[in-house]
């Protein structure tokens, strides 16, 4: 079956590289708030522009004065080696749930073997991820209800009271999930923002064999929240650590800028290009490695000289003298090397007898976030814990600006996270769910 997947694909891509044309359907997935199964069911949709019937912002001129208010935005990349999440797999402790808007961007989420490239996308491992992402963010929460807490409602203890409500303003929908391949990105913004997110779409740029196939490249997504475009994109780039193989991974790079394309809307007034966009953010297995040799690599890593390290990161080199990633920045990395990972362990991978034949792997700083563009203010960049493949999770929080319609100024309050975490401040968790709310923006490293 595989073979003839194969077979009827290799000459639409042949075309595709030939035209230029991105690789893959436009269509997303995406909830319904209101319209979900009984289990949060995922349903696909197609990526043309859908505004929100909610949403009155489109009926005014986008230059008209506006306010800015803060939204606090999750950022998440991990390569997971083509291993299948269990479903009794805990990310809780990964997620920080304070933010407003969460973008998890994965690699390698099924083997990158060529029946997976050429054939069919399993979507059923898509499934699963999403599904554990959902149940770590709703996880079922109490908090105080605002009319007893006017009222000073107390019970015979003198303890304010609790109620548990159906309706929870902190409650989270994927409002875009995105597969090519082995790359996966999937969007999630709390129930009281999604009205006010507009002209949802995706574009995808295969960059690995022939340079057109899936099995490296890029998912780019995009929305606007009120009058402010943001663009993510979660990318996978050419491996390889011999001289010179930065070089590809610059190439990958220049070619997702250049073949990245968004449709104009029905007004004609959206970014086209990733670099269009007010908020850009690019995160993944960026397979940038350190330029040293490896016994001096590993000696600098066991002794945790990172900034020694970094002087010779590829990537670092590239976004202070190169030509692609300029304007770019990055957060101060402080954690060690994500990659490569013995399985199961937290050992580097070569620190052991090697069996014969068998590439030895220098430790690098593989999986990065950067971003691009004013109005972005990064708090955190750590990696995470978990041994589930040979590479670390890393996330980012940011602070991204937004630019709201001053006509909305009656709705400001309620939909801002500063109200958000005035709110937050009065939740109650049930002793049944052993889950903290409060999460703290200084941690350096975290648990999956």
């Amino acid at each position: 079956m595989a073979r003839k997947q194969g077979e009827v694909m290799w000459p639409r891509l042949v075309a595709n590289k030939i035209l230029r044309k991105p690789l893959g359907s436009n269509n997303f997935v995406t909830d319904f708030p209101g319209n979900d199964g009984p289990d949060g069911l995922v349903l696909e949709a197609p990526s043309f522009d859908q505004p929100s019937s909610n949403s009155t912002s489109t009926i005014f001129n986008r230059h008209k004065d506006t306010n800015t208010h803060k939204y606090k935005v999750f950022v998440s990349t991990w390569n997971v080696g083509g291993v299948e999440p269990q479903q009794d797999m805990n990310i809780k402790d990964w997620i920080d749930t304070s933010c407003d808007i969460y973008v998890f961007g994965f690699q390698e989420i099924v083997p990158l073997k060529a029946s997976n490239v050429l054939g069919s996308e399993n979507s059923s491992i898509c499934t699963k991820w999403n599904s554990l992402i959902r149940e770590a963010l709703n996880k079922k929460t109490h908090y105080y209800s605002q009319e007893n807490l006017k009222h000073d409602k107390h019970d015979h203890d003198g303890n304010p009271i609790i109620i548990e409500s159906s309706n929870n303003p902190r409650e989270f929908h994927c409002i875009i999930s995105k597969q090519m391949v082995g790359i996966l990105i999937s969007v999630w913004v709390r129930s009281n923002i999604r009205p006010f997110i507009r002209h949802p779409n995706v574009s995808c740029v295969g960059c690995g064999i022939m340079g057109c196939l899936g099995n490296k490249g890029s998912v780019s997504v995009r929305f606007r929240l009120h009058e402010t475009s943001f663009c993510f994109v979660c990318t996978h780039l050419a491996s390889g650590s011999r001289e010179g193989d930065e070089k590809l991974r610059n190439s990958n790079v220049a070619d997702i800028l250049s073949r990245t394309s968004f449709p104009r809307g029905p007004l004609l007034d959206l970014p086209r290009k990733i670099l269009d966009h007010d908020r850009v953010i690019f995160l993944g297995d960026l397979n940038y490695r350190i330029s040293l040799p490896e016994a001096t690599t590993r000696s600098l890593v066991e002794r945790r000289e990172w900034n020694t390290l970094l002087k010779h990161d590829q990537l670092m080199m590239e976004l202070k003298e190169g030509q692609v990633l300029e304007g770019w920045h990055e957060g101060a990395i402080q954690f060690a090397p994500t990659y490569k990972y013995c399985p199961n362990s937290n050992v580097y991978y070569g620190c052991r007898p090697a069996n014969r034949g068998e590439k030895r792997r220098a430790p690098a700083w593989c999986d990065r976030i950067i971003w691009r563009g004013k109005g972005l203010k990064q708090h955190e960049y750590g990696r995470g814990t978990s041994k589930l493949s040979d590479h670390r999770p890393v996330k980012a929080i940011f602070t991204a600006e937004v630019g709201v319609l001053r006509t909305l100024k009656g709705y400001h309050s309620f939909f801002i996270s500063d109200r958000l975490d005035k709110i937050s401040s009065q939740l109650q968790v049930s002793s049944t769910d052993d889950f903290l709310c409060k999460g703290s923006t200084k941690s350096r490293s975290f648990k999956i």
